[in-house]
């Protein structure tokens, strides 16, 4: 339910409003407006009695949300929700942010070739893997913190913020000293109690969908963070599973565009994993642009062929300068352009 107070409610009439949400046994949350002042009510499964409300001085309007997800649905917040990083990198805005990198840190070397390359394509966000859930007990499982550490210093020499995956609390406390952005992956979107952990951290989320998640799904778990405070998430489309083995994923593109109209939260679109190939990682950047992703997270790596995780799916240097020149016309043909710094 929202509480619309009228343009002249003093702050004892708002402060009453919230006082009687409070006595009816749920949260209150004050959104301020550009002309008024909005009282979420939230922490209620069910339809709220308004009558209790309606009357209270000061209030002009109650909405009630239909949508089983509030806090991040359009009909709470009408207005596009922007993320902003250290390095001033804009998510969610007029532009579309590119971040870029391997699907793991290796070494030190590998990582600062990387993040010379991404910042002279003209991304802004570095992307690394330090902390990696594989499929195989026997696969490569990154560096941890020693990658961690290492991708810092690749984007601070360069200027880029960086983001990459938590597995669990204890590697997302980890990677919060050091990261700009904390990555959830597909496996952990329903990992829950992680989820209510990260709400309470204050720091940007980048929750990817699941593998066979729907989008209601996708969008209740980000519930469960912007229910704690953190109000700083972003969604991703990775692709989800499907009966046909042509690509390692089906990239769903409408449901770019299916959150975007439910959910004023940013989106940004893998086409890495959303098709594990690289032939198709360009054509599908540019597609997910056009359909007004606010931002692209794409693996590049220096040498793609001795990459130890996902080198079939990662472009080279090149390629990823081609990219970033291709969705940058495509951005510009929709009135958008591309964050640089």
């Amino acid at each position: 339910m929202l509480i619309l107070m009228k343009q002249d409610a003093h702050e004892e009439e708002i402060a009453a409003v919230v006082a009687a949400v409070e006595a009816m046994g749920y949260q209150a949350r004050s959104i301020p407006g550009g002309q008024r002042t909005a009282v979420g009510v939230v922490g209620n499964d069910r339809r709220v009695d308004s009558t209790k409300i309606e009357g209270l001085s000061g209030v002009l309007e109650v909405v009630h949300v239909s949508a089983p997800y509030k806090l991040v649905s359009r009909e709470w917040k009408a207005e596009d929700t922007v993320i902003q990083l250290s390095n001033g990198t804009k998510i969610g805005g007029p532009n579309v942010c590119i971040m870029g990198g391997p699907c793991a840190v290796e070494d030190r070397d590998q990582i600062l070739t990387s993040a010379e390359h991404v910042r002279a394509a003209g991304a802004t966000v570095l992307r690394g893997g330090t902390f990696k859930p594989r499929s195989s007990p026997y696969a490569f499982q990154g560096l941890g913190l020693e990658g961690l550490k290492l991708l810092r210093e690749a984007g601070d020499r360069f200027g880029l913020a960086i983001v990459t995956e938590a597995l669990d609390v204890d590697s997302a406390e980890r990677i919060a000293e050091h990261a700009d952005i904390i990555q959830i992956g597909a496996r952990n979107m329903a990992n829950y109690p992680l989820l209510r952990h990260l709400g309470k951290m204050k720091k940007p989320i980048l929750l990817k969908r699941g593998m066979s998640a729907t989008i209601k799904e996708l969008l209740l778990a980000a519930e469960y963070i912007l229910s704690e405070g953190n109000e700083a998430v972003m969604l991703c489309e990775r692709g989800i599973r499907s009966f046909d083995d042509s690509t390692r994923n089906v990239f769903d593109i409408a449901a770019l565009a299916v959150m975007k109209s439910l959910s004023h939260l940013p989106t940004v679109a893998d086409p890495s994993h959303g098709t594990g190939r690289r032939d198709k990682v360009i054509p599908m950047a540019r597609a997910a642009v056009a359909a007004g992703a606010d931002g692209l997270i794409v693996e590049m790596h220096p040498n793609p062929n001795k990459a130890l995780s996902d080198g079939a799916q990662s472009l080279d240097p090149e390629q990823f300068r081609v990219l970033v020149q291709d969705v940058a016309r495509v951005a510009h043909a929709i009135d958008r352009g591309i964050e640089r710094r």
